[in-house]
């Protein structure tokens, strides 16, 4: 059921303790509804997001970071994401001045680098075209805006995949508010447990136990540098592909 431990170079206690989690579920699972979160989940965007980062702090004359330490500064949307570099904190606050110039830079920095190193993660196509095939309905929620969502997802091909696309400014809360999760289920008209989301991050977990969703991690992704352990998850699954396969398996035809 593991075939891309390796890919993802999951060390054999996380492997252990993702396949416990695997063994507790309770099946069967009437999901209809697979929804996806993009950074972390379906798409390696960190070394973009990185590139755009640097070249602002390039432009603004301050110092640079590591693709390492700007993965662990994902998850909270692009306003975040630039107040956490020009800080080099998690929580701190720049000058209000300071962020009014450095916004539009990374903005303009990330639309021209947005599909320089981006791609799939291990499994993914292969996993989403698993649950098309087996008629579960796709959506995708994201905390990035809607500017940069819809060209990356038509970018590499994923776009027409999904039947809803919901990205950090489509609605008035994002996640880890539950809105997104509930405007998806009112859309496709089911309840809360017949969706799952499959998320990387605090972001995901907070928003689907709120919505009342089930929901899978997969410890590839970004969690703002946290173990992915610690979060309230049904499952850690080792990629999308083996995620799609259990939702397969554990839904009654």
């Amino acid at each position: 059921m593991y075939p891309l431990f390796s890919a993802i170079d999951m060390n054999k206690e996380l492997f252990s303790y993702a396949k416990s989690t695997v063994d507790r579920l309770h099946f069967p699972l009437p999901v209809k509804v697979v929804m996806i979160d993009l950074d972390g989940t379906l798409l390696d965007t960190a070394e973009d997001l990185a590139l755009a980062a640097n070249l602002m702090l390039r432009e603004l004359g301050r110092p640079e970071h590591s693709v390492a330490t700007i993965k662990s500064y994902i998850g909270k949307g692009i306003q975040r994401l630039v107040k956490r570099a020009l800080t080099g904190d998690l929580n701190a606050e720049p000058e209000p001045q300071l962020l009014e110039v450095a916004l539009p830079i990374y903005k303009k920095h990330y639309a021209e680098n947005v599909h320089v190193h981006t791609k799939p993660f291990p499994g993914v196509k292969e996993g989403v075209e698993l649950l098309r095939k087996a008629g579960f309905r796709l959506a995708c929620i994201t905390n990035k805006s809607e500017s940069f969502t819809l060209p990356l997802l038509r970018a590499t091909g994923f776009h027409d995949y999904f039947e809803i696309i919901l990205s950090g400014d489509s609605l008035p809360k994002r996640k880890p508010d539950p809105m997104p999760l509930t405007h998806i289920c009112k859309y496709f008209n089911v309840q809360p447990h017949e969706a799952v989301l499959m998320g990387d991050s605090l972001n995901d977990a907070t928003a689907a136990r709120a919505a009342g969703c089930h929901v899978f991690c997969v410890p590839y992704g970004y969690n703002e540098g946290r173990d992915v352990r610690e979060l309230d998850c049904d499952a850690i699954v080792p990629s999308l592909v083996e995620a799609s396969q259990l939702i397969v398996k554990a839904t009654p035809q």
